[in-house]
């Protein structure tokens, strides 16, 4: 399968106090690029997003964000450390029946006292396996967009090719005319030119200047090419460089067309090439 480097995903857990949300976000780009925007409290999450991320994607600009927001039971329950308490009691009740005239312990006193008040909120190792779990899913849903993406792309090229084929199989019978046409004119020019030249000598100049016209080389390759294309398109996997490539050979051969033929139909063939050629090349650009 094809696989475009653009999509997107996004994927949320509730998790009772709290819930995760968590974007994918994938464009084109020469290398894979993972950029992260994650809440303080959940940034010990990064290296194991990166991870996976990484394990499933080739190329690409990946921008994950992932947030933390209150859930449907929004207030954080606070209850008293009970053994706490006791152990402060007693510590108070030995401490009065050597001091009777020591202060009481005030309410506030007890309540800031460290780690009399137990909070019920998750805390990172609790919400760490969601957060992977969150993380799996969402790559499995960026991958698919990927794919459907890369689906479209792959049947706008292969249209392309069709059409190209369609060019070289108008442009390959054309040529053996297109020759002989301009031997014709290069003959009649050179007699008017000049009376001198004898036709040996003629013909050996039109033979020289037809060998220099003669595109049948450009038009296999282009055909080679775009089985090559074809059959890439048809393999699947990360294809976005050899494809790339094959646009810059095509291109060449399209441009070596058109330099060449000294016949108008042909030349606007070409220039009909290097349309199509620069489409595909554009949706190359995004493929991974």
């Amino acid at each position: 399968m094809i696989h475009s480097m653009t999509g997107f995903a996004v994927q949320n857990r509730d998790l009772g106090s709290v819930s995760l949300h968590l974007e994918l976000r994938s464009v084109n780009s020469r290398y894979l690029d993972l950029g992260f925007r994650i809440v303080d409290d959940l940034r010990q999450a990064e290296p194991a997003i990166r991870e996976r991320l990484a394990a499933r994607l080739g190329r690409g600009k990946v921008e994950c964000r992932l947030n933390l927001q209150a859930g449907p039971g929004a207030a954080r329950g606070l209850a008293l450390n009970a053994a706490l308490l006791d152990q402060l009691a007693e510590a108070e009740a030995g401490l009065r029946a050597r001091f009777a005239d020591a202060a009481p312990l005030s309410v506030h006193e007890l309540l800031r006292w460290p780690g009399m008040l137990a909070d019920d909120s998750l805390g990172f190792d609790e919400m760490l396996p969601a957060i992977v779990a969150l993380t799996e899913a969402a790559v499995d849903e960026l991958v698919a967009s990927r794919r459907r993406e890369g689906d479209k792309l792959a049947a706008m090229i292969r249209e392309r090719v069709v059409r190209m084929r369609e060019l070289v199989a108008v442009a390959t019978p054309r040529m053996p005319a297109v020759v002989l046409e301009y031997q014709e004119r290069l003959t009649a020019k050179l007699r008017d030119a000049v009376a001198s030249l004898d036709e040996d000598r003629i013909r050996q100049e039109v033979a020289l200047y037809a060998q220099r016209i003669d595109v049948a080389e450009e038009l296999s390759r282009l055909v080679t090419h775009l089985d090559e294309v074809e059959r890439i398109l048809k393999a699947g996997g990360a294809a976005g460089k050899r494809l790339d490539f094959l646009m810059q050979e095509l291109n060449r051969e399209a441009n070596t067309l058109a330099s060449k033929s000294p016949a108008t139909d042909i030349t606007a063939i070409a220039m009909e090439m290097k349309v199509l050629i620069e489409q595909m090349r554009e949706q190359v650009q995004n493929i991974e």
